[in-house]
């Protein structure tokens, strides 16, 4: 495989986790937040999914974001009769936002970009050193 290739593959595969961590991180920013009248709905998880695609100019299969998307789960209530987005009964939807996942996902997201940076490195260590030889 041409070692240029290998740098495009892991820059794509940068690209998908810079948007999933993008994604994580509005999570976490909005996990509090709810709606502003009586039923509203509170802020919705959103959700990212990715899918291979053919490069047609690298001519291999590279990472790209297929979707970002709403998680339709049920919202939480919560009771608050004084908080203004209560409903008649005094219950309060609550973002359906879960920080232990996020932050999972997030750690997860990390350690792919990490990888994806130690392969670049390799790869241009080994492009410097083919480099080296022709000299």
């Amino acid at each position: 495989m041409d070692l240029t290739k290998a740098l495009d593959i892991s820059a794509s595969g940068m690209d998908v986790q810079t948007t999933r961590l993008r994604v994580i991180a509005e999570n976490l920013a909005n996990q509090d937040t709810t709606g502003s009248t009586p039923g509203a709905d509170a802020y919705r998880r959103k959700t990212i999914t990715f899918t291979n695609q053919l490069d047609e100019a690298l001519g291999v299969d590279t990472v790209r974001v297929r979707e970002i998307g709403r998680d339709q789960s049920d919202l939480p209530l919560r009771y608050d009769p004084s908080h203004p987005a209560a409903n008649k009964d005094g219950y309060v939807k609550v973002s359906n936002v879960n920080s232990f996942v996020e932050v999972m996902d997030m750690r997860e997201a990390e350690r792919s970009y990490s990888a994806n940076l130690q392969v670049m490195q390799v790869t241009r260590g080994m492009l410097t050193r083919a480099i080296d030889l022709l000299k």
